[in-house]
């Protein structure tokens, strides 16, 4: 089993890194994706859910995504949790089954700010991107599929994506082993990380059948 970390900011394209990766591999693919993960809220009012900073590494149940990938890795299965930007809580009673995979990517933008969690990555990748082009794409993607104002697009993003990307998010770029500059854009460097990931999957599984013997 091969796990792999896929950090960057909001918009930086890790969800375009992500399905080409998985695209080019043969072998079965789970992918955990940091934002189930967010603490759930559903006790406080609505408008201070509304008010939650989930670009701060406070927002994330690290201590959950860490036992549940140690279980994956020691081949169990997991009930993954669902998570709400509408309600901004997490479901009590709905959860997705997840089996364990030959290769595990963890995705988010908070990944890389956990040791614990960093410390079961195999490979660990930073998408970059330009900060005009992360702000389109997070418009985009908060007015079409969170139902967001532009105006509440930009006021959160001045507030709390900018200034936290600074101070939490571009700081954890120094525990990458690959930066991906130009974002998902750059088809070159996924070129290269896609023969890297599939070298490292050789070596793994010829390290586990040797480790049986």
């Amino acid at each position: 089993m091969l796990v792999i970390g896929i950090a960057g900011g909001s918009g930086s394209g890790k969800t375009t890194v992500v399905n080409a990766i998985t695209s080019r591999l043969k072998e079965k693919v789970v992918i955990i994706p940091q934002d189930s993960y967010y603490k759930d809220s559903s006790h406080l009012p609505m408008e201070e859910r509304q008010q939650i900073n989930f670009d701060h590494p406070d927002a994330i149940d690290f201590k959950l995504l860490c036992q549940q990938l140690a279980e994956l890795k020691a081949g169990k299965t997991i009930e993954q949790p669902v998570y709400s930007y509408i309600t901004c809580s997490r479901s009590k009673t709905e959860t997705v089954t997840v089996s364990p995979a030959d290769v595990i990517i963890i995705e988010g933008i908070l990944i890389f700010s956990c040791k614990e969690l960093r410390d079961q990555m195999d490979i660990k990748i930073f998408v970059d991107a330009d900060d005009d082009d992360r702000l389109m794409r997070v418009m985009a993607r908060d007015i079409l599929e969170r139902g967001k104002t532009v105006e509440t697009v930009i006021e959160r993003y001045t507030k709390t994506v900018k200034p936290m990307y600074l101070q939490f998010i571009e700081p954890s770029k120094r525990y990458a082993d690959i930066i991906i500059p130009q974002g998902g854009h750059n088809q070159v460097a996924i070129n290269m990380i896609s023969a890297t990931v599939e070298k490292s999957l050789r070596e793994k599984k010829k390290e586990e059948k040797e480790e049986k013997k």
